[in-house]
């Protein structure tokens, strides 16, 4: 498995959140929804992002942007316009003094706005909670990132459009599946670009001496690897690897398998029923006390909770975040 197919195999979507905004300007959402992905693609008229923290982006037909969450954004037909509506978690939606919107602004199935043939229409798509995400997947992400129209042709888009205000039976899996697919078009597309500034773990895959290693590590997590083993696969010293990967990657050749299996575990609890020891032998560890005990000391959690929990916990550090910015 290339490492790119192992980044993108993780959107799940499950009852994803998706609808057609239409909108007249002057207009503008304030969006604290705490959603780990959302998708915005306009389809008519423009729109601009304006994240809290970081660069506004304005975008126009057929542009893209995916949003990493959990920090709010303001979207809008200008960056000065004022919020006229505030979506919380759970697709609620209220008035910018609390109020609740009580579907004064429902349009139809799935359609939400002004009026549907709007000046602005853009289609949305928001993953519900992290695990429907890899967790490597969303911490290789920037918190805003886009794709002009001319930089990507996406056949999903017309397809979309026409099934977003469907109502059939199935009609919430069918859309589940194409959300997961124009994440997947969208960001191959642009972990293409050089602009990108992928992780460091992943530019590092170019890297001679360094790139051997990570996908050993890879594809091959529950092998018992030692520094050793590494260095004969790179054709160096023990040491020379050591600083050569920790000055690529940001952090030693076994931290970073640590974080590579625990990442690997977390995703595989929340996407399978496999039991703990199933997962443990899986990913590199002797027993499931093994890997509880190491998962907690990570994520804060047990494997157990992790895997029942609503959601991930916002103040639990994710093993792959340190050092791959």
């Amino acid at each position: 498995m290339d490492v790119l197919t192992g980044l993108l195999e993780g959107p799940r979507a499950r009852g994803a959140f998706m609808i057609r905004a239409c909108f007249d300007p002057p207009w503008s959402v304030r969006i604290e929804d705490r959603a780990p992905l959302t998708v915005m693609l306009v389809v008519r008229g423009e729109a601009w992002i304006v994240p809290d923290g970081g660069d506004r982006l304005r975008l126009g037909p057929g542009d893209l942007a995916v949003a990493r969450g959990p920090d709010p954004y303001t979207c809008g037909d200008d960056p000065g316009t004022a919020p006229q509506a505030l979506i919380l978690p759970g697709g609620e939606c209220h008035y910018p003094d609390g109020r609740p919107l009580n579907g004064v602004m429902d349009l139809g199935v799935r359609t939400w706005g002004d009026r549907t043939d709007g000046a602005t229409v853009m289609l949305i798509g928001t993953y519900g909670r992290r695990g429907e995400i890899g967790g490597r997947l969303l911490d290789a992400l920037p918190p805003l990132l886009s794709l002009s129209a001319d930089a990507w042709d996406c056949p999903l888009t017309p397809l979309l459009a026409q099934e977003i205000v469907r109502d059939r039976p199935g009609q919430e899996v069918v859309l589940d599946r194409l959300l997961d697919l124009l994440v997947i078009a969208a960001l191959r597309a642009w972990f293409a670009r050089p602009e990108a500034a992928p992780p460091a773990w992943y530019a590092a895959l170019a890297d001679p001496v360094v790139g051997p290693v990570l996908r050993s590590l890879q594809n091959e997590p529950a092998r018992p690897w030692t520094v050793a083993d590494l260095a004969a696969r790179a054709g160096v010293s023990r040491a020379s690897l050591s600083r050569h990967f920790t000055a690529r990657v940001g952090e030693p050749p076994m931290t970073y398998l640590t974080g590579w299996r625990l990442a690997l575990a977390a995703d595989r609890l929340r996407d399978t029923d496999d039991t703990i020891g199933a997962i443990a032998r899986r990913v590199g560890y002797g027993s499931a006390f093994a890997l509880s005990a190491a998962f907690k000391r990570a994520y804060g959690v047990s494997p157990q909770d992790w895997r029942t929990a609503p959601g991930r916990p916002e103040d639990v550090g994710h093993p792959l975040t340190a050092g791959r910015r």
